[in-house]
């Protein structure tokens, strides 16, 4: 049946296949796409705020031991993210599935608990929440325009949500702070998040060229004194949402109107995803998000997020937010967007082919009982591998996740499986791999650059 593209109605009447790519068409339903995207959904950025930002982004000056950089967990080469399961922030070395966790002298003290997320399209204006648990959040409640983990404290001025995030990697222990005793800004992070950011926005200021870049772009900042971590962050935000805004897929020219834009095989994904296969359920609109909290049931492992007097090792999701009970075990819809980048997936990365994540999601209880710890990409770190996976040791604890599953999606053949994944892999930007902007070769802290 042929497919007849409409451009601004969601509306779309197709034939479903069967279990064969290729077979006859069922009966015709209606699927719900998204409208094509378009400059104007998002927020635009001045050229010489995102060229500072792209330094700032790879500079370790803002780390407190000055020796891991934003880039260091989400680079260029690795689609914006690091490519592992658990990353290695504080005290690893090298990048990607090759970084390592001690130089035989130092060791990590902990991996990072969740997967490090994917930057593509933060811009786009409906962007309501980001982490894994949602615990930043577009609000009017403290004045500031964000509900964060840091209040009232959270400075005003900061433009977008990006900017917002922006302020929580770089006062993190075990992601860029480093620990108290360790440098100054270790040091204030332990005490209050409002108290570290003065200190690394004055090694900003400190170096000239920095201060004249930040002076030149930003209209209220007359000299370096001026420099706040407000404009540091909304200089990174307006590098990421330049960088990392990308919308030319196949499935974009499709929207668009190009009928022939999609193969047989990612057509009969789309039609399944969007139909039969109802992964739009949560994976809707026009950043494939419904920017929900859902419990899929992916293995847990790693130091994962809970509560300070939970005697149980494992990330209870949402619930550390809400204190909700019927949150726990419940992570964010990321956005699907160039996702053939950007793998491992599921918020500890569990997953590590698109294949695997589809397949969980059609059989999660199955796809618990067969995972296995080779799948799991976790620097090699003996001296964590027993608390790795501590978790899978606690049958109570497993229990209670499979029960608190909140997806039940049809079974899917092997055949319709593989037309899903060609759909995933039609997300895939013509220019994801060629940004505008790119990595620097140098920063003006004169630092090393992954």
């Amino acid at each position: 049946m042929h497919l007849r593209p409409i451009f601004q109605s969601a509306l779309f009447t197709v034939g479903l296949f069967g279990g064969l790519s290729g077979a006859i068409a069922s009966p015709t339903v209606t699927l719900d796409l998204p409208a094509a995207l378009s400059e104007q959904d998002f927020f635009t950025f001045e050229p010489a705020k995102a060229e500072i930002g792209r330094l700032l982004f790879y500079d370790k000056i803002l780390s407190g031991n000055q020796n891991i950089s934003c880039g260091t967990c989400h680079h260029h080469e690795l689609g914006g993210a690091d490519g592992l399961s658990l990353g290695v922030g504080e005290g690893g070395m090298g990048l990607g599935p090759k970084r390592k966790t001690s130089d035989g002298v130092t060791q990590i003290e902990a991996r990072i608990p969740r997967n490090a997320p994917a930057l593509w399209n933060l811009a786009h204006r409906d962007v309501q929440n980001m982490f894994h648990d949602g615990r930043l959040f577009v609000s009017d409640e403290f004045g500031n325009g964000f509900n964060s983990p840091a209040g009232a404290d959270l400075p005003k001025g900061l433009e977008t949500i990006i900017a917002a995030q922006a302020m929580f990697p770089i006062t993190a222990r075990h992601e860029m702070a480093g620990d108290p005793e360790e440098n100054p800004i270790g040091d204030a992070a332990n005490e209050k998040l409002a108290v570290a950011w003065p200190i690394i926005a004055k090694r900003v200021a400190d170096i000239p060229e920095y201060a004249e870049m930040i002076v030149a772009a930003f209209d209220d900042i007359n000299s370096a004194e001026d420099i706040s971590i407000v404009e540091i962050g909304n200089s990174i935000a307006a590098f990421v949402g330049t960088e990392w805004r990308n919308f030319d897929s196949p499935y974009d020219r499709y929207l668009a109107g190009q009928s022939d834009a999609l193969t047989p095989d990612q057509k009969s994904g789309m039609e399944l995803f969007f139909g039969e296969a109802q992964y739009s359920t949560c994976h809707s609109g026009a950043l494939l998000t419904d920017q929900g909290f859902h419990a899929i049931g992916v293995p847990n492992f790693g130091p994962g997020k809970t509560r300070a007097f939970d005697p149980v090792a494992r990330d209870v999701g949402r619930m550390l937010q809400t204190n909700r009970l019927q949150d726990i075990y419940k992570f964010r819809t990321p956005a699907l967007r160039n996702v053939a980048l950007t793998g491992p997936y599921g918020h500890n990365g569990a997953m590590p082919t698109l294949e695997a994540m589809v397949r969980h999601h059609v059989d999660p209880v199955a796809s618990m009982k067969n995972y296995t710890k080779e799948m799991a990409g976790l620097p090699q770190a003996e001296w964590l591998q027993d608390a790795d996976f501590t978790i899978w040791k606690d049958e109570y604890e497993l229990a209670r996740q499979t029960a608190m599953l909140d997806i039940q999606l049809p079974q899917m053949s092997t055949a319709q499986i593989a037309d899903i994944v060609a759909f995933l892999n039609a997300l895939t930007g013509d220019t994801a791999l060629s940004l505008p902007i790119g990595r620097p070769d140098s920063v003006p802290s004169g630092l090393s650059v992954d």
